[in-house]
C-alpha cells in the first residue's frame, strides 16, 4: 500500500453571470495547480438546484458558460478533467452515504445554511441543508487530497474531513480486512491504522479571496445583486469593464500613503485589492505606486489594467460559447475520465459497507 496520491478538486456552480470575484477568488488560482498535481475541475450543477430549479435552458447555458470560463482562463482539458457533476452518478450515490455518516448537529452548525435560509429555514429544501454532504461527496469520490477554497467554504471542508474521519473510524476493521486502505503514518487509539478516505487539505487563497461589490465595499461581489454595475462579469466586453470600474463607488479622500490607511475605507480597500490581484502585486506595492493619488487618477489606471487582463478572456469565452457542441465534447470526455476514477472508489465503499452486489 502507498500513500494517497495527490489530487486537486474544486468547482463552481452554474448559476449564470460569472464575475470577477469568481475569477480572482477561484478560477485564476486553479490554473497553476495543473503543474503541481492531477486536477479535476467540476461544474457543480447538482448544487445549482438546492435553492430552486432554474429554467432548464438557462441551466444548460450557464453550465457551458462556466466551462468556457475554465478553458478561457487557462485550464487545459487535455491536462485536467473538466466535467459537469450531474453526468457522474457517483456524486449523488456517495452524497446519500454521507447523509448517513454526517450528524445533524454538524450540519446545524453550518453558517452558510443559516445565511442562505435566513428566517425562512423551515421552507428551505433538504438539499440546501445537506449541501455540505454533497460537497464532501464531490471531493471524496475522487479521494482528492487538496481543495482550493475561499474562506467562506473553509467550514464545509472541515466538515468533509470530519465525514472522512468518521467513515474511516467506523469501518476501520473492514477496511483493514479488505486490504484496500492506506497506512496512517500517525496511528493512535483514536485513529485507525489504515484510512480509505483521505482528509483533504484546504488550499486557502491569499489576498483577494473576497472581491467585494463595486457599489458597496462591505458586501461580497455577487451574481445575485440586482445592479449589474456591482460586478464585472467575465462575459463583459472592454467598454463595459472600463465603464464599471470608473463608476465604482469610492470616498472623497485620495489613496492613503500606507496600507493601514485603507482600514475603515471598504471601497478603497476593495479597488486596491482588485488592482493587486490583477497585477500580481501586493497591496503594499500598489499603495507605493499610487498612494496620495486621487481616484480620478487611480480608477482609469485600474480600468486599463482590468481591460488588459479580462477583455481577452471574455473574448475567448464568447468564441467558445459560439460553439456549444465543442464545449459539450469537452464535458463528455471529462465525465468519462471522472467516472473512471470515481467508479472504483464507490465500488470499494460498497464492499466496505456491505451492500450486496450480484451483478
Amino acid at each position: 500500500m502507498t500513500a494517497f496520491q495527490p489530487r486537486c478538486f474544486s468547482g463552481v456552480q452554474p448559476t449564470g453571470n460569472l464575475h470577477l470575484g469568481n475569477y480572482l477568488g477561484a478560477v485564476s488560482r486553479w490554473v497553476p495547480l495543473q503543474d503541481q498535481m492531477p486536477s479535476i475541475f467540476c461544474v457543480v450543477d447538482l448544487h445549482a438546484i438546492t435553492a430552486g430549479f432554474p429554467d432548464a435552458g438557462e441551466l444548460k447555458s450557464a453550465t457551458r458558460e462556466v466551462t468556457a470560463a475554465y478553458i478561457a482562463a487557462g485550464i487545459d482539458p487535455k491536462r485536467s478533467i473538466i466535467f459537469n457533476q450531474s453526468q457522474v452518478k457517483e456524486h449523488a450515490e456517495l452524497a446519500w452515504i454521507f447523509n448517513c455518516v454526517a450528524r445533524m448537529g454538524w450540519l446545524n452548525r453550518m453558517t452558510q445554511f443559516k445565511d442562505k435560509a435566513g428566517k425562512n429555514s423551515e421552507n428551505a429544501s433538504v438539499g440546501l441543508f445537506a449541501y455540505p454532504n454533497l460537497m464532501a461527496a464531490d471531493i471524496l469520490a475522487y479521494r482528492a487530497t487538496h481543495v482550493p477554497v475561499g474562506d467562506d467554504q473553509k467550514q464545509h471542508l472541515e466538515l468533509t474531513r470530519d465525514i472522512a474521519q468518521k467513515f474511516n473510524n467506523d469501518f476501520a476493521e473492514r477496511i483493514k480486512e479488505l486490504g484496500i486502505g492506506v497506512p496512517n503514518p500517525t496511528p493512535s487509539p483514536e485513529v485507525p491504522d489504515e484510512f480509505y478516505l483521505p482528509l483533504p487539505e484546504p488550499m486557502i487563497a491569499g489576498p483577494a479571496t473576497r472581491i467585494m461589490s463595486l457599489r458597496d465595499g462591505t458586501k461580497k461581489m455577487s451574481k445575485s445583486d440586482p445592479s449589474d454595475l456591482s460586478r464585472i462579469n467575465l462575459a463583459d466586453d472592454a467598454d463595459a469593464i472600463s465603464k464599471k470600474v470608473k463608476k465604482a463607488k469610492t470616498d472623497p479622500e485620495p489613496l492613503p500613503g500606507e496600507v493601514e490607511g485603507l482600514k475603515g475605507r471598504p471601497e478603497a480597500d476593495n479597488l486596491v485589492g482588485i488592482f493587486a490581484a490583477l497585477a500580481g502585486k501586493t497591496k503594499e506595492e500598489v499603495i507605493r505606486d499610487y498612494g496620495g493619488q486621487p481616484f480620478s487618477v487611480f480608477k482609469p489606471a485600474l480600468a486599463d489594467l482590468a481591460v488588459d487582463k479580462l477583455a481577452p478572456l471574455s473574448g475567448e469565452m464568447r468564441r467558445l460559447m459560439a460553439d456549444p457542441a465543442e464545449i459539450d465534447k469537452v464535458l463528455k470526455a471529462g465525465a468519462e475520465s471522472a467516472s473512471a476514477i470515481a467508479e472504483p472508489v464507490l465500488r470499494d465503499m460498497r464492499k466496505i459497507i456491505g451492500f450486496l452486489d450480484v451483478r
